[in-house]
C-alpha cells in the first residue's frame, strides 16, 4: 500500500513538472522586446517623469492668468477695564461699553501680474521644452534597453552555436578515443598515446561544459535585464540566422550619421537642452525690468457692538478697490547680474554638451561601421580557413585511423579546426550585431 502511495505521489510530480514545462512561455526576439519596453522599472519611472513634467507645463501656463481668493475673519476682543471704547466698523465709528465684542471681515481678492519682463512666459516656454526633453528620455531609455537586449540575444545565439560545436568536437574526439583503444590492442599505438587521447577526450568535455555555462550566464543576464521573477522559466526560441545574411551590404557610414543626428533622442534631448538654456538667459534678464501688477478686492465688515443688524453692517461697511503695483529693481546687491552671468555660462556649457554628444555619436558609429566590416572580411577569410581545415582533419584522421599518422599531428589537426570554427563563429555574429546596431541607429526597428 504504501508504495501503490510513493508512486502515485511520484506520478503527480512529474506529470506537474511536464505541465510547467508545457507551460513555460517561448520568448523570441521581438517578445524580449515588447516586455522590456512594457514593464522595465526605469523606463516607467521615466515616463512617471513625463507626466510630472506635463504638471509643470500646466501649472506655468496657469500663472499667466490672475489669481482669485475667499478670505474670511471673526474675532473676539475682550477689554476688561475700559468703561466704553470707540470702535471703527467699514464707515461706521462704533461706540460702546461693553468689555467683549465680536467682529467680523469678509473679503474677495484678486491679483495679477501684468507685465514682469516676461519671465513667465519664458518659463512657460521653457517648461514645454522640459516636457519634450522628458518625452525623449523616455526614448532614449527604450533604444538603450532594446541595444542591450539584441547584444544579449546576438550572444546566446553565438554561445548556443558555440556549445554544438564543442559537443561535435566532443563526439570526435570520443570516436578517437575508441578508434585508438581498438589500435592498441591491434599494437599500433602505444599505451601513452591512448592517454594522450583520452586527456583530449576530458579536455574537450571540459569545453564543452566551459561553454554551456557560458551560454547559461548569457541567458541568466537576459532574465535579469527583463527584470523577471526569478521562478519563472524562460525559454528561448532561436532563429537560424543564414551565412548569407553576414555579408549583407552595410549602409554608408555618412547616412547612418546624418540620419542618427537628425533622430537620436539624447541628440534631439541636448539640443532643447541649448533652447532652455537661452530661455534661462531670459528669464534672469527679466530680473533688470520693472514688475507692473494688478489687485483687486471686494469685502465688508461687521461688528456686535454695533445697534444695526448684520445684513446692514455689510451691506454699508461693503467697499471696492483696485490697485495698481509698480516694483522697479534699483539695487540688487548684484543678484541679477550673477543669475544673467550664470545662465549665460550654463548656455555655453550646454552647447559644448552638444558638440560632444555629436562627436560621441559620431565615433560610435564609426567604431560600428568598422567593426562590421572588419568582421565581414574575417568571415570570408575564416569561412574559407575553416573548409581547409575540414578537410586538411578529415584527411589526419582517415590517415589516422590507417596507422600512417601519430597523435600528436591528429590532436593538432583537431584543435586547428575546432579554432576555425570558433573564429568562423565569432566573426559571424560580430557582423551581425554590429551590422543590426548600424541599422537601428538609422533608424531601423531592430531585427535580426
Amino acid at each position: 500500500m504504501k508504495r501503490k502511495i510513493w508512486l502515485i505521489a511520484i506520478s503527480v510530480m512529474l506529470n506537474n513538472g511536464v505541465v510547467r514545462a508545457q507551460d513555460a512561455k517561448q520568448w523570441t526576439l521581438e517578445q524580449c522586446l515588447e516586455y522590456a519596453l512594457s514593464n522595465n522599472i526605469q523606463l516607467q519611472q521615466n515616463r512617471i517623469a513625463l507626466e510630472e513634467s506635463e504638471v509643470d507645463v500646466k501649472s506655468a501656463r496657469a500663472s499667466l492668468f490672475p489669481s482669485l481668493s475667499f478670505s474670511m475673519g471673526y474675532n473676539v476682543t475682550n477689554r476688561p477695564y475700559q468703561e466704553n471704547s470707540n470702535t471703527v466698523s467699514g464707515t461706521e465709528i462704533i461706540s460702546s461699553d461693553r468689555k467683549t465684542t465680536y467682529s467680523g471681515n469678509y473679503g474677495l481678492n484678486a491679483q495679477w501680474t501684468i507685465w514682469d519682463g516676461s519671465k513667465k512666459r519664458n518659463t512657460l516656454k521653457q517648461r514645454k521644452i522640459g516636457k519634450e526633453q522628458a518625452a525623449l528620455s523616455v526614448e532614449e531609455t527604450e533604444n538603450s534597453l532594446q541595444e542591450q537586449i539584441v547584444q544579449l540575444f546576438v550572444q546566446i545565439l553565438y554561445s548556443n552555436e558555440s556549445v554544438d560545436v564543442n559537443r561535435n568536437t566532443c563526439e570526435v574526439s570520443r570516436k578517437n578515443y575508441e578508434r585508438g583503444q581498438e589500435m592498441l590492442r591491434a599494437g599500433s599505438i602505444s599505451k601513452v598515446d591512448l592517454a594522450q587521447l583520452e586527456a583530449q577526450v576530458s579536455t574537450d568535455r571540459y569545453q564543452l561544459v566551459m561553454a554551456e555555462n557560458t551560454l547559461r550566464e548569457y541567458k541568466l543576464q537576459l532574465k535579469q535585464l527583463l527584470q523577471l521573477d526569478g521562478t519563472e522559466e524562460m525559454n528561448l526560441v532561436l532563429p537560424a540566422l543564414a551565412d548569407e545574411s553576414v555579408l549583407s551590404p552595410l549602409p554608408e557610414q555618412a547616412d547612418v550619421y546624418q540620419q542618427a543626428l537628425s533622430g537620436r533622442p539624447e541628440i534631439q534631448r541636448e539640443r532643447l537642452n541649448v533652447e532652455s538654456s537661452q530661455y534661462q538667459v531670459s528669464i534672469a534678464k527679466a530680473g533688470y525690468y520693472p514688475t507692473l501688477s494688478l489687485s483687486v478686492s471686494s469685502g465688508s465688515n461687521t461688528n456686535s457692538a454695533s445697534d444695526k443688524g448684520w445684513g446692514s453692517q455689510m451691506k454699508y461697511g461693503w467697499n471696492n478697490m483696485i490697485g495698481l503695483n509698480l516694483s522697479v529693481p534699483i539695487f540688487d546687491n548684484r543678484q541679477n547680474k550673477s543669475a544673467v552671468e550664470k545662465a549665460r555660462l550654463q548656455l555655453n556649457s550646454s552647447q559644448l554638451e552638444l558638440l560632444d554628444k555629436e562627436k560621441e555619436l559620431y565615433q560610435t558609429i564609426e567604431t560600428l561601421w568598422h567593426n562590421a566590416s572588419n568582421a565581414q572580411q574575417e568571415y570570408l577569410v575564416s569561412d574559407s580557413n575553416l573548409k581547409s581545415s575540414q578537410v586538411s582533419f578529415e584527411l589526419v584522421n582517415e590517415q589516422f585511423n590507417l596507422g600512417m599518422k601519430n597523435i600528436i599531428e591528429l590532436l593538432t589537426e583537431k584543435n586547428n579546426l575546432l579554432n576555425a570554427q570558433q573564429q568562423r563563429l565569432q566573426a559571424k555574429y560580430m557582423a551581425i550585431l554590429d551590422r543590426t546596431l548600424l541599422n537601428f541607429y538609422a533608424g531601423q526597428p531592430i531585427n535580426l
